[in-house]
C-alpha cells in the first residue's frame, strides 16, 4: 500500500523469459498485487515469472498473441474488476526491465495527492537523455510526442513511454476494450484520455537501456503509429460535444 492506496503493477510480457525475473524482483515492497500478462509467448516467460514465487503474483496467459495494448487492458481488468479488496491505482511496468522502480513513487504521487487521473513517464525530460537513449529512438520518440500533442491537445512530453499509473475511476471512463491492441496503444489511450477530460501529468523517469530488444520496427514508425494518430484526430473531430469538445485537462 502506498499513502493509503492499494497498488497493482501490470506487467505485459512477450518473449521475456530472460528479463521477466529481473523485472519482478525489482518491484517495490509497497505494491500489493503484481499481474503478469503473458501475451502467448512461445518461450518460458510464464515459467520464469512463476519461478519468483512472489505471493503477490497473478499470472494471466493469453491463448493467442493479441498485442501489448491488449495485454495491458487484460491487466487493468484483472486489477480493477477481479481482485479483492479493491485496487486503487494500477502501474504499468514492461517485462523487459526497462523501467526503474525508483521512479514509481513519483508516478504515484500525483494520483494519491488528487492532482491527476493518469500519470505517465517522460524520459525525454531526464538530464542527458540524448546520450542515454539510442539516437534513432530519441528522435522517433521526440517526433511522435510532438505529433501526439497536436492530435490529442494534451501537453505531454514523451508519448511513447509505457511507464504509467492510472486510477480506478479514470480507467472506468476509458473504453479499454476498444483501444488499439498493439504498438500505438499509448497514443490511442492518450487520445481517449483527452476525450474523457482526464487530468494527465508527465513525470520525469530514467531512460533504461541494456539487454532488452525493441519490438518496434520501421513499419510501426512509418505506418502504425501515424494511423493511430489519424484515428485520434478523427475521433476528436466527430466526438459529441458533451464528450470531447471541452479542452483536454492536463494536471499541473
Amino acid at each position: 500500500m502506498f499513502e493509503g492506496h492499494r497498488i497493482a503493477v501490470v506487467v505485459p510480457a512477450f518473449r521475456e523469459e530472460m528479463l521477466i525475473r529481473r523485472t519482478l524482483d525489482s518491484i517495490p515492497a509497497f505494491v500489493d498485487v503484481v499481474i503478469v500478462v503473458d501475451d502467448a509467448s512461445d518461450d518460458r516467460t510464464s515459467e520464469a515469472a512463476a519461478s519468483c514465487r512472489d505471493p503477490r503474483l497473478h499470472l494471466i496467459r493469453h491463448a493467442t498473441n493479441r498485442g501489448v495494448g491488449a495485454a495491458i487492458a487484460s491487466g487493468y481488468a484483472e486489477a480493477f474488476d477481479t481482485i479483492a479488496p479493491a485496487i486503487d491505482i494500477a502501474v504499468v511496468v514492461a517485462g523487459d526491465a526497462q523501467m526503474d522502480p525508483r521512479d514509481m513513487t513519483a508516478l504515484l504521487e500525483p494520483l494519491t495527492h488528487g492532482d491527476a487521473d493518469y500519470a505517465k513517464g517522460n524520459r525525454l525530460s531526464w538530464p542527458g537523455v540524448s546520450r542515454m537513449m539510442p539516437t534513432a529512438r530519441f528522435l522517433g520518440n521526440l517526433f511522435f510526442s510532438v505529433a501526439t500533442r497536436v492530435a490529442t491537445g494534451l501537453s505531454i512530453g514523451d508519448s511513447q513511454c509505457g511507464y504509467t499509473a492510472i486510477s480506478r475511476e479514470a480507467a472506468s471512463r476509458l473504453p479499454l476494450d476498444e483501444l488499439w491492441p498493439r504498438y500505438g496503444y499509448p497514443n490511442d489511450l492518450l487520445g481517449h484520455a483527452a476525450l474523457a477530460n482526464l487530468r494527465v501529468v508527465d513525470v520525469p523517469v530514467r531512460p533504461v537501456y541494456a539487454d532488452e530488444k525493441s519490438g518496434i520496427g520501421l513499419r510501426h514508425a512509418l505506418f502504425v503509429v501515424p494511423w493511430v494518430l489519424v484515428r485520434v484526430v478523427v475521433r476528436r473531430i466527430f466526438a459529441r460535444p458533451t464528450d470531447a469538445l471541452l479542452p483536454a485537462r492536463t494536471a499541473r
